[in-house]
């Protein structure tokens, strides 16, 4: 079968289980949080907590515990999709051939992908980041470039004073030079450079490549990464594109890539991956001073005069209402000026302010609040009764 003859569908098996691999070898995420195979859209994954609090057991689900337990966060599946432009001259390959020769660049795109929107929310499909959830915890320390030892130490502490163990961090490139010259008291390093495995402090530390760090997000984040769960799906779909323009992907001009104009095509590849935090209060971040904050939260939201449940908070990203109305007006106001919001209901789009139809039974609303390209939703179940 040749790529021209099928220009949807399915990466073939070997190849799609081959990418998914390189992705999880690539993904600094990955490679510190728990990992569980999916064969379906949700699981149940059973964590034993360690003490008393709150946890996270789905997107905007919250439980309280009194003591050690288990419990069962859902992970839930998300479409991440990649694009990867090659020459027209792909099409007359094998499928097979084709996905053999690009696992490397499909992997890549979507490892960097995931790392950025599972760290920071940046072009995300997920309903929350990691980053996103600690600054809403509030274990954000501030570098400070003269004292760098004693910040990454406070990072640490913030985690330990929670009544949990740092177990692995995660960093951007450009931190290496000061964790370099940083020393314990008898004047060994803390940082220890291996082939198969860097570490700080004696835990792993993974350092994000390939343009997926966003540096004025933060520097170091540290945590008890048993806490991070990663859910994989083994498909991969793909579609051929051969009219669009790339907003995201620059010719040799800086403009946007036409590949109409550059004589070429580009394959859309889509995974299936999720991502949950279940405890916040695991992490912490060193964040740059004067580094960026986008707000992508809501200071608002109704829908017409129906109760929510649990009453609206910013942080709380799900909600079920019920209603015996035909219709609803939903309204949604971002905290941040000049953030976005994008409103749809059962995969339909209703304007911000407007009224939705509602059918009967369960009904999928989704927000999206997008500030530049950083972005949470919230969700919201309206059953009609």
């Amino acid at each position: 079968m040749y790529l021209k003859d099928q220009l949807q569908g399915f990466v073939p098996t070997e190849q799609a289980n081959e990418i998914i691999k390189k992705v999880a070898r690539g993904s600094s995420v990955i490679r510190l949080s728990r990992l569980e195979p999916m064969n379906s859209e949700k699981k149940k994954v059973p964590v034993m907590v360690s003490g008393p609090g709150a946890y996270w057991v789905g997107e905007g689900q919250r439980i309280s515990t009194s003591g050690a337990k288990w419990i069962y966060p859902e992970l839930v599946t998300k479409k991440l999709a990649v694009i990867v432009p090659v020459t027209k001259e792909k099409l007359d390959f094998a499928t097979i051939d084709v996905f053999t020769e690009l696992q490397d660049s499909i992997a890549e795109a979507f490892y960097t992908a995931f790392d950025s929107a599972a760290l920071f929310g940046y072009n995300s499909p997920f309903s929350t980041s990691l980053m996103g959830a600690v600054r809403e915890s509030g274990a954000v320390i501030t570098a400070d470039s003269v004292n760098f030892d004693i910040a990454a130490s406070d990072v640490m502490a913030k985690v330990e004073e929670e009544g949990y163990d740092v177990d692995g961090f995660t960093a951007k490139i450009g931190v290496k030079n000061r964790l370099r010259k940083l020393r314990d008291a008898n004047g060994a390093p803390v940082f220890v450079q291996d082939t198969n495995q860097n570490e700080l402090y004696g835990q792993p530390i993974e350092f994000v490549r390939n343009g997926a760090w966003k540096d004025d997000q933060a520097e170091i984040i540290a945590g008890e990464w048993k806490y991070s769960l990663v859910g994989t799906h083994g498909e991969i779909s793909y579609e051929i594109l051969k009219e669009a323009t790339l907003q995201g992907t620059l010719d040799e001009d800086g403009k946007p890539l036409s590949l109409a104009e550059q004589d070429m095509v580009a394959i859309k590849a889509t995974m299936l991956i999720a991502y949950l935090c279940v405890k916040p209060e695991a992490f912490a971040a060193l964040a740059p001073a004067g580094g960026a904050v986008y707000d992508t939260t809501l200071s608002a939201l109704t829908i017409g005069s129906l109760s929510l449940d649990p009453t609206f908070d910013a942080a709380t990203v799900s909600y079920k209402a019920t209603t015996a109305n035909a219709t609803n007006t939903i309204t949604a106001t971002a905290a941040a000026e000049g953030a976005t919001v994008a409103i749809t209901v059962n995969g339909s789009t209703v304007e911000n302010g407007s009224a939705a139809t509602w059918n009967s039974g369960d009904n999928a609303v989704e927000i999206k609040v997008t500030n530049g390209n950083y972005s949470k939703t919230y969700t919201v179940t309206v059953t009609k009764e």
